[in-house]
């Protein structure tokens, strides 16, 4: 298995997570795009102490954009959601 802090990329923090994360208990996470649901599971088990009870993953295709003439894409990139058991919170997101 790999290194926890290379399958987890950055927390997904937008209106929509933080509403999830409230009703919810549930973050989300860009990891490797490799990545799958198990090593997912261990890795915030393991770096932030929690007990996950549900992860999903969805790959999201990267957006087209342009600067005048030239026209370039954003890379894709994978985002999981994990649920978190009761009671239980990553005090990272408390912060923000």
């Amino acid at each position: 298995m790999r290194d926890p802090r290379q399958i987890i990329v950055r927390p997904v923090i937008t209106e929509k997570t933080t509403a999830r994360q409230i009703d919810h208990n549930q973050y989300a996470f860009e990891v490797l795009s490799d990545a799958n649901k198990h090593e997912i599971k261990h890795a915030v088990e393991n770096l932030f102490n929690v007990h996950v009870t549900q992860v999903r993953t969805a790959h999201l295709r990267g957006k087209w954009r342009r600067r005048g003439q030239s026209v370039g894409k954003r890379p894709n990139w994978k985002k999981a959601l994990v649920t978190l058991a009761e009671g239980e919170t990553i005090e990272v997101f408390e912060g923000l």
